[in-house]
């Protein structure tokens, strides 16, 4: 099993309005807010995740795009510093232009996460301020400057089955599949639009991860946000079905998440030990 650590290296004041998404400044949301992190501050969180057993260390900033200038400049030396420290390093920036994920390629970035979320049908009833179509562009270029693509989605945001059953083949049917596919269970935040969706089920988002994990054969499946609402028994379901990867640390950017303690003692009662 693949841990993972992600780090918010920048929160809130995001201008989209993914209905999901407590960082938008959109809604009013409990959630602390500040600037892009030093480089020091996220190197020692990465020498923090490596010592804990995570294998790769992914930062996030709530950027509509990424621009040019001395921010993606400190971006490039995170990047730098966690690849030598033995990491695989991973941004999720938004989107991004050609030269600047040749850029982050010579960096020595691992991968690059940009969800698509849902299907396309239902796409336009989650988000109105970027389109399929610039997801998908993004995606194209991150892998043409030959950088991994780990792209996955949501569930439980209101989608039918029939939407998931398309995201999943949108997803198999992306030049190259995605190397990483990050199975998300909403975590509904007070504030935003989707504050008051039901939990999805256990068995739901484990008939997601079972089939990506057929149509998606040699991608990392990784089980990501809602793991706190799961119990043990859930997860181990999730991890039966195809799921070869989670994210440790207390928090995935902003929502909560179970810990290194208590997956310490999931692995310990589950029989499962980290990817070295």
């Amino acid at each position: 099993m693949q841990l993972c650590t992600l780090a918010n290296i920048k929160s809130g004041h995001c201008p989209e309005d993914c209905h999901y998404c407590p960082q938008s400044r959109r809604y009013t949301t409990p959630i602390d807010t500040y600037p892009l992190l030093g480089v020091d501050q996220v190197l020692s969180q990465a020498r923090q995740a490596l010592a804990e057993g995570s294998t790769r260390f992914c930062m996030g900033a709530a950027w509509r795009e990424v621009k040019d200038g001395a921010e993606f400049e400190q971006v490039l030396e995170m990047v730098r510093g966690v690849v030598a420290l033995g990491l695989e390093a991973c941004v999720t920036l938004g989107m991004v232009k050609p030269h600047q994920a040749q850029a982050l390629a010579e960096a020595g970035l691992t991968a690059y996460n940009h969800n698509l979320d849902t299907s396309a049908d239902y796409y336009p009833q989650i988000i109105t301020t970027r389109t399929y179509t610039d997801r998908l562009e993004t995606i194209k270029t991150i892998a043409q400057a030959g950088i991994q693509v780990c792209c996955g989605g949501i569930v439980g945001m209101g989608e039918s089955h029939h939407d998931r059953v398309l995201l999943l083949h949108t997803l198999a049917n992306l030049d190259p599949q995605p190397a990483s596919v990050p199975i998300n269970a909403l975590v509904p935040v007070e504030g935003t639009p989707l504050a008051d969706c039901p939990p999805v089920s256990a068995l739901d988002l484990a008939r997601m991860i079972a089939t990506a994990r057929i149509v998606m054969p040699q991608a990392v499946i990784r089980l990501s946000a809602g793991r706190q609402r799961m119990s043990s028994s859930d997860q181990a379901l999730c991890f039966l079905a195809g799921a070869n990867s989670i994210f440790t640390g207390e928090k995935l950017l902003t929502t909560p998440n179970p810990g290194t303690d208590n997956d310490r003692q999931l692995f310990d009662q589950l029989g499962l030990s980290p990817l070295c």
